[in-house]
């Protein structure tokens, strides 16, 4: 593990993505979650709300609340080492206050309820807060850093609307292919290792637990149905979706674990009921610091991958102190501490001069024909985005058909 971080154990506290966090946001939205999953997807497919864009940053408020992935708003409460939070209050007077998602349901419900100047949204649920009316558009030209951010990250499907930035890109990663190599002593080129019945593996695969998955299912039939025409996996026909969704049943008798917590799939390899599935390069690289013999490949077939905007709320008591927090995150310094501590790119290339050796190439970080091979998450909606029209499946019915999937 090149990267500068704490030794983390299964009892010890988190240092990357998507760990089930100390204070479990599900528990406070339940109620919420169907307005979250369903009620944005579906103002989607009507009119874009009219928010504007803020035009100066005033004074600020003394106080941000913000809802964010673990790790990604850090105060030395995890380690003393790792803090950008309390220089941050310092620099500006905004006392932070972090409420953390380990969903990115739970992200859109927290989100609902006004209570929040902020989120780390990824893609599969900035379209939804964007059409929801929850976010408002960004003013690009009061972020001091933004014109160093990664181009490639800038105006893209879940971040944008007709070229009007709805956030700052902060970081992101690849869903690899992770397998143990004295499970599967021939390395696998393709996600057949996990979708097809007889896969060496059966039994043992790993699955992320999230409707957005199934877009998983559906790159991989790009490739091996091609008669069914599936050009973006999350713009599917009801064809497209039934087959995806019949290709994750089948699977279902193969599955040893879904996970969304990132300690569960480190764990899960580590002692060997894990054989193959989807990770993230922070889990690989945890894994092996832990002693499994596990490594990682992005398959033939390419694989989908997430890329976190910081966006700002509609309704945003303290939007003076969240348009600091987006000036102060894309810094190249700060990028540089969150990217080695949560395991990421950073979107900021110039963070690289503050990274140690080497965890740059391995993020792929500023790379953009590696960006070029994923498909990164976005929020399913009903327009499909050509000329298919409003045929495409919404996440409302990915929510559905995903528990029906797991049982």
């Amino acid at each position: 593990m090149i990267f500068n971080r704490q030794r983390v154990t299964m009892d010890g506290p988190p240092g990357g993505r998507r760990r089930l966090p100390v204070v479990a946001a599900a528990a406070a939205v339940t109620a919420a979650l169907a307005a979250g999953c369903s009620d944005s997807s579906n103002a989607a497919r009507t009119s874009l709300p009219q928010i504007p864009a803020q035009q100066v940053i005033g004074a600020t408020e003394g106080r941000l609340n913000l809802v964010a992935w673990t790790g990604y708003a850090e105060d030395g409460s995890t380690d003393p080492k790792v803090d950008w939070v309390t220089p941050f209050e310092r620099a500006t007077g905004c006392k932070v206050t972090t409420k953390v998602a380990d969903t990115s349901d739970s992200m859109v419900a927290l989100m609902k309820t006004g209570r929040y100047d902020g989120v780390s949204a990824s893609g599969d649920a900035s379209v939804r807060l964007i059409y929801g009316g929850d976010v408002a558009p960004v003013n690009t030209s009061l972020l001091s850093n933004y014109p160093d951010i990664a181009d490639f990250l800038k105006e893209q499907p879940y971040n944008s609307v007709g070229g009007q930035m709805y956030g700052v890109p902060h970081g992101y990663g690849a869903n690899y292919l992770m397998y143990r190599k004295d499970k599967l002593p021939r390395p696998p080129t393709s996600w057949d290792v996990v979708f097809e019945r007889n896969s060496p593996a059966a039994g043992n695969i790993t699955a992320y637990d999230s409707p957005i998955y199934i877009a998983d299912a559906a790159l991989y039939l790009r490739t091996h149905r091609p008669d069914l025409k599936i050009t973006d996996p999350y713009e599917l026909t009801e064809e497209q979706f039934d087959a995806a969704v019949d290709l994750l049943r089948q699977m279902r008798t193969n599955i040893g674990q879904y996970w969304h917590s990132y300690a569960d799939s480190v764990q899960s390899f580590k002692i060997g009921d894990s054989h193959a599935g989807t990770t993230w390069q922070v889990i690989a690289s945890l894994a092996k610091a832990e002693g499994a013999p596990v490594e990682t490949v992005l398959p033939a077939e390419g694989a989908t991958g997430w890329s976190d905007t910081w966006m700002i709320s509609s309704r945003a008591r303290h939007p003076n102190c969240m348009y600091r927090w987006m000036n102060w995150i894309t810094t190249p310094r700060v990028q540089a501490q969150v990217a080695q501590w949560f395991g990421q790119a950073a979107a900021n290339p110039k963070a690289c001069r503050y990274t140690e050796k080497g965890f740059c190439a391995e993020y792929k970080v500023g790379d953009a024909a590696f960006y070029k091979k994923i498909a990164f998450w976005k929020t399913p909606v009903t327009a499909c985005g050509d000329s298919r029209g409003d045929n495409c499946v919404d996440y409302s019915r990915w929510t559905q058909a995903w528990a029906e999937i797991k049982g």
